[in-house]
């Protein structure tokens, strides 16, 4: 229990042993006045039902004020989770969106990679082609002036055979 709870059972206890020891006083009627009349009641138990009203009045009021605290805090625990199952939609619809923009953008990439590559290939075949052509060139040119060569070399050796 409570302390609240521990302290108002102690109080209501300490009350009734003290009516339970002085009882003979509570009971004896004395005249009091209402203000318009006089009424002949024991005083100490007007006082022992005032006090009892008032205790009913004032556990009343706490256990209403509890009961409505109680409900508000239900209605907000609600609240805060749905805003709570909001956000985490909201999360969730981000996270989709961030997958889809980053494999749109994965797709582009590889797009632009396989286009550059093609390319590479594309300029890599012409300048083997460039290069072959170079290379058949030279080897032409080569034996152009090889053959020039050997043909002064045989005039050479035709006219020192001859002289």
């Amino acid at each position: 229990m409570r302390i609240r709870t521990i302290l108002l059972i102690l109080a209501i206890v300490l009350v009734a042993a003290f009516v339970a020891l002085n009882v003979d006083e509570f009971v004896r009627v004395s005249v009091l006045s209402l203000g318009f009349t006089t009424i002949q009641v024991s005083l100490g138990l007007v006082m022992l039902m005032l006090l009892g009203a008032a205790t009913v009045l004032f556990l009343g009021s706490a256990l209403y004020m509890q009961s409505t605290n109680l409900l508000e805090m239900r209605k907000h625990t609600r609240e805060l989770n749905t805003q709570r199952e909001l956000a985490n939609k909201a999360e969730a619809s981000r996270f989709t969106e961030l997958k889809n923009f980053l494999a749109v953008q994965t797709e582009a990439g590889q797009q632009r990679e396989a286009a550059a590559a093609a390319a590479l290939t594309e300029h890599f075949a012409q300048q083997q082609q460039a290069l072959m052509a170079r290379i058949e060139q030279s080897d032409n040119t080569m034996a152009a002036f090889l053959g020039q060569l050997e043909d002064k070399l045989e005039r050479a050796a035709a006219a020192s055979s001859k002289a």
